[in-house]
C-alpha cells in the first residue's frame, strides 16, 4: 500500500504552491478541528434536519482544510528557523520556503473565518474570534505561547472551539462548561504528548515546551494524569463518555512502560482520535434517534 507522502504525491506535487498548501494543512490531521466541529453540531441539534443546514456544513468544510492551513502555516512560518533542525519536516511535514503565494493563502484562510462572522449568533462568534487568536498567537509573537512551558499546553485548546462555534451556531449558546473543561483538558494532554518527538530538536533549537522542562519520562506522566482528569471530567458529563477518554491514558502508559518508539507512537494518534470522534458522534446522533 502507497504510503500518505507517495498519495499525497500523485495528488498534488510537493515543488507546487497546491502541493504545498495541501502539506502544510497537515492532512493527517484535518479532523483534529473538523472532528470537534462535528461533534458540537451533533450535541447541539434536537433533529437530523438541523445537522445539514448551509450554515454548519459550510463551518465543518472550513474547519477541515482552510482552518488548518491557517493554523499551520502560522506554524510554519514562525518556525521556519526551528524547522531546519527538525526531521520531521523532511519525511511526513514540509519547511516554509518564504513562498509569497503560500503566505498570501495562509492569510486568506485566517480572513476566511471572518466572513462567517455577520452569519453567526454572538456566542459562535466569540468563539470563532478566540480560535483565530490562539491560532495566531500560539506561534507568532508577541505571545508566541508555543515557547512557553505549560502556556504551550493550555492555549491548545484552540482545537475545542471549532466543536463551540458549531454547537453554539446551532443551539445558540454556549455548550455544557463541563464538556469544554473535559474536551480543553483533553487537548492540552494531546499537544504535549505530540511535542515529545520534538524534544531534542527543540532543544537544539533553544526552545523551552511543557516537554522539553519536564523530559521525557515525566512528560508521559504529565499526559496521563492530564488524560485521567479529563476522563473524569466527562463521566461528569456522561458515564459513556468517561469510558471512551479512559483508552487515552491507559494508551500513554503502554507506550511510556514498553519499547514502542514515541516517534511511531505519535503517528497512531489520528487513527485513535477518528475511532473516539467516531463513536462520540454516534452517540450523539442515538440521542437524537431515541429521542424522536
Amino acid at each position: 500500500m502507497p504510503s500518505v507522502s507517495a498519495r499525497l504525491g500523485a495528488l498534488a506535487p510537493p515543488d507546487t504552491t497546491a502541493g504545498y498548501l495541501l502539506r502544510v494543512s497537515r492532512p493527517r490531521f484535518w479532523l483534529y478541528l473538523a472532528g470537534p466541529a462535528a461533534v458540537g453540531a451533533v450535541f447541539a441539534t434536537r433533529d437530523t434536519a438541523e445537522l445539514f443546514t448551509p450554515l454548519t456544513v459550510a463551518l465543518t468544510v472550513y474547519f477541515l482544510v482552510p482552518a488548518n492551513v491557517f493554523l499551520y502555516g502560522v506554524n510554519d512560518i514562525f518556525d521556519a528557523d526551528v524547522d531546519a533542525e527538525n526531521p520531521k519536516k523532511g519525511d511526513k511535514e514540509v519547511r516554509y520556503r518564504g513562498d509569497r503565494g503560500v503566505l498570501a493563502a495562509v492569510l486568506a484562510s485566517g480572513a476566511l473565518a471572518l466572513a462567517f462572522l455577520p452569519a453567526l449568533p454572538a456566542e459562535a462568534v466569540v468563539a470563532m474570534l478566540a480560535f483565530l487568536a490562539l491560532a495566531t498567537e500560539y506561534s507568532a509573537p508577541p505571545l508566541r505561547f508555543k515557547t512557553t512551558p505549560f502556556l504551550d499546553s493550555v492555549s491548545n485548546g484552540l482545537y475545542v472551539l471549532p466543536g463551540v462555534v458549531a454547537y453554539a451556531t446551532v443551539a445558540g449558546r454556549f455548550p455544557p462548561a463541563l464538556a469544554v473543561a473535559g474536551a480543553w483538558l483533553w487537548t492540552m494532554a494531546m499537544h504535549t504528548f505530540s511535542a515529545i518527538p520534538d524534544i531534542e530538536p527543540d532543544r537544539a533549537a533553544g526552545i523551552e515546551t511543557t516537554a522539553t522542562v519536564l523530559g521525557e519520562r515525566r512528560t508521559y506522566a504529565y499526559c496521563c494524569l492530564v488524560w485521567a482528569l479529563s476522563a473524569a471530567v466527562f463521566a461528569l458529563v456522561h458515564p459513556f463518555w468517561g469510558g471512551l477518554l479512559a483508552v487515552y491514558p491507559l494508551f500513554t502508559a503502554a507506550v511510556a512502560l514498553t519499547d514502542v518508539s514515541v516517534d511511531r507512537a505519535y503517528w497512531w494518534f489520528p487513527v485513535l482520535n477518528t475511532a473516539v470522534g467516531t463513536l462520540l458522534t454516534m452517540g450523539g446522533l442515538w440521542r437524537i434517534v431515541y429521542a424522536t
